[in-house]
């Protein structure tokens, strides 16, 4: 069995998670990252896409998109901009917001900021890819 750590994921607005877990994997902007107890201490820029919470047998997904992650060795601490589960997620609107990015993205004019474009894309992406866990 694998040694735990504890796990707080917070926003703005509440307190998203507390607990202890076995593993937590996420995107940064240095790429995709796991994490277990021991790990070297460490400060990562998270990346949109699909948040992984391992806790025995038990996995749990949602859709982190932005924010700061704090790593040591026996703790987690994510403070993210904006985080949901699955079963908070309008799979219509997250639809509707790829193909809005997409277009932008495909249009690429004068008026268009692509690097926002991008980060739509992808909050859109984790949305849809975290429901369809």
């Amino acid at each position: 069995m694998a040694e735990n750590f504890k796990l707080t994921i917070v926003t703005p607005d509440r307190e998203f998670f507390s607990g202890e877990a076995e593993m937590v994997e996420f995107n940064t902007t240095e790429g995709e990252i796991g994490v277990y107890a021991g790990h070297a201490p460490l400060t990562v820029i998270v990346n949109p896409g699909i948040l992984t919470v391992t806790q025995g047998e038990t996995v749990k997904n949602a859709a982190l998109h932005s924010g700061f992650v704090q790593i040591l060795p026996d703790e987690v601490t994510i403070l993210a901009e904006v985080i949901e589960w699955p079963q908070e997620i309008d799979e219509e609107r997250a639809a509707a917001a790829k193909h809005r990015a997409e277009g932008r993205l495909a249009e690429r004019g004068p008026n268009v900021d692509i690097d926002r474009a991008q980060v739509a894309l992808m909050r859109a992406v984790a949305r849809i890819n975290v429901v369809g866990k």
